[in-house]
């Protein structure tokens, strides 16, 4: 065989059957991540402003940025990208921001998640930007970025699920603003799409909030177990349940708390933020918990989907001074050594946290080491731009047995 051969089969292997259409019928062995789509600029379909960018939806200044990491762009459409004022690279070229609500800029997202081995997205569906919360305006852009995520997945053979998620949501509110909004994604035909996801033969369906005594999750087990009621009950509107929340769920001495969670199709365990520090001071997520949330579902029958994450920062969106919140990526070795674990512990479903969130600085897309120099910024220390999508790659063909173990990161940039 030659050298050329050679070579073209080891990437084969690393990457896996990148253009593979993912089978959409079952949720274990996914490798899945969170995707916001929540960014808005002027000029864009949604004409709210610099959403999710800016606090100030009107302007863009270093004091207004609720964002860490400046995103790469060259990729994307042009009249999906928005000029920020005052902004430059390094170079002197004027920098540019995305709008999430534009068909083109989703479409580049699941083309960069099948070129890179994700299976598919959680598209977030905030609560409160649904009708009848408190940003329902916000929701006919939301509805066009769910469309724009259904073409996205179908033309690139990725997989969808819609993740609620009930952040700053009235508790009062929670049950039918939820309902109502799972109801007529049903009714239109969204969950039953052949890309959607489906396991056991029922529609997927994520909850993201089930966080004890949490000033901006409101959740009790009396909510909890009417939504589950709903979601799990037999009908046109039955959905195989997973819930997102509190990492040390286990803890809990709250016996109704308990016997909710454990009611529960799957449970994935919000590790983001979550850390160890050793005798040097070196930051590594903690997995200690894994092996006992794995056994403990396994228990009662519950998916246990544990979420990983590459690094973490939002210094401009909680007003801190730079670095004050930072949990260094160390050119990957924070990522990799999640996913070192997740290979001991035999586990090939997870959550990757996240696709595109720049605001807590946990992105995996594409971004920019030489962002502007007037403000705060987190980029990936030199590395390339698709450093983190290809270590995911990697770790996604360690897990399935594509690729040797390594202790050490196997790919160099």
């Amino acid at each position: 065989m030659s050298m050329l051969c050679v070579c073209a089969l080891a990437l084969c292997l690393s990457a896996g059957a990148a253009d593979d259409v993912i089978d959409a019928t079952t949720l274990r062995g996914r490798v899945m991540c969170g995707y916001q789509g929540w960014f808005r600029c002027p000029g864009d379909a949604a004409e709210m402003g610099w959403i999710h960018w800016s606090g100030d939806p009107n302007r863009i200044v270093p004091d207004t940025l609720t964002f860490e990491m400046w995103p790469e762009t060259s990729e994307y459409p042009a009249d999906a990208l928005c000029p920020a004022p005052g902004f430059v690279h390094p170079d002197g070229r004027q920098a540019y921001l995305f709008s999430s609500d534009h068909p083109g800029v989703v479409t580049k997202h699941f083309e960069w998640m099948r070129d890179y081995g994700i299976d598919g997205a959680w598209l977030q569906q905030f609560a409160v930007d649904l009708p009848g919360g408190p940003l329902e305006d916000r929701h006919p852009s939301q509805r066009r970025v769910r469309e724009h995520v259904r073409a996205a997945a179908a033309a690139t053979g990725r997989v969808w699920a819609v993740c609620f998620d009930i952040a700053g949501m009235d508790a009062g509110l929670t049950y039918d603003v939820v309902t109502r909004a799972w109801r007529q994604l049903v009714d239109e035909g969204a969950a039953a799409d052949d890309r959607y996801l489906h396991e056991g033969g029922l529609p997927v369906v994520q909850i993201w909030g089930f966080y004890r005594e949490n000033m901006t999750n409101h959740m009790e087990p009396a909510l909890g177990s009417r939504l589950i009621d709903f979601f799990t009950s037999r009908g046109p509107y039955q959905a195989y349940l997973v819930g997102g929340g509190d990492w040390d769920w286990r803890r809990h001495d709250d016996t109704e708390w308990q016997a909710m969670i454990r009611r529960l199709n799957a449970y994935a365990p919000w590790n983001i933020g979550n850390y160890s520090l050793d005798e040097a001071n070196v930051k590594s997520a903690s997995t200690q918990m894994w092996p006992g949330d794995q056994e403990e579902c396994a228990a009662h029958g519950i998916l246990w989907i544990p979420t990983v994450y590459p690094g973490f920062s939002w210094d401009n969106l909680t007003r801190q001074p730079p670095g004050s919140s930072l949990i260094e990526r160390r050119g990957g070795e924070f990522l990799w050594e999640q996913f070192l674990e997740l290979h001991r512990l035999g586990c090939d479903t997870v959550h990757l946290s996240m696709f595109d969130e720049v605001d807590e600085g946990t992105a995996l897309f594409k971004v920019t080491s030489e962002p502007p120099e007037n403000a705060h910024f987190v980029g990936y220390d030199g590395l390339p731009s698709d450093w983190y999508l290809r270590l995911v790659r990697e770790g996604i063909a360690m897990l399935r047995g594509k690729r040797p173990f390594s202790e050490a990161i196997p790919i160099v940039p």
